[in-house]
């Protein structure tokens, strides 16, 4: 049987020939029921996609193969900490456990994305360098509302 430290072990190694490749130093595997349902790298200089994170294609990847968007029956193992956003993916995919190799202290010790994400986004969105302002607007038909409304009729 396959251990938490041989996944990891694939993660770090994805993310070492991604590094060698050209690409950042980011790997991530999936894992369900035992199984590898995914081995991905980052990709942002492949694509010029800043989102294209390997935990993030993983998911991506997984999503589509099994045709559905949740995934509380996966494991994630990621070379690095997942950032914020791929922390976000996630648990919007109902992932319940994930394990990683690196801290964001020591990639932040190579010039990479670091600890300081973690903190700037827990303070008030005033404090925050990216300017993001809660405007409420009038509208016809609260999007909120109409799909509550067709999940209720939907049941």
């Amino acid at each position: 049987m396959t251990s938490h430290e041989d996944h990891l072990r694939d993660a770090v190694a994805l993310a070492r020939d991604n590094a060698v490749g050209g690409g950042r130093p980011y790997g991530a595997v999936i894992v369900r029921d035992g199984e590898v349902v995914a081995r991905a790298v980052n990709g942002i200089v492949a694509t010029n996609d800043p989102t294209a994170h390997a935990e993030m294609v993983a998911i991506r990847e997984v999503s589509q193969r099994l045709g559905r968007a949740t995934l509380a029956d996966c494991i994630v193992y990621a070379s690095g900490r997942p950032c914020p956003m791929c922390h976000a993916a996630m648990r919007l995919a109902g992932i319940r456990q994930a394990f990683f190799a690196y801290t964001a202290e020591e990639a932040e010790t190579y010039g990479l994305l670091g600890a300081g994400i973690y903190e700037e986004l827990c303070q008030p969105l005033a404090d925050q360098p990216m300017r993001v302002e809660h405007r409420p607007i009038e509208t016809d038909g609260n999007p909120y509302a109409v799909w509550r409304q067709r999940k209720e009729a939907e049941s």
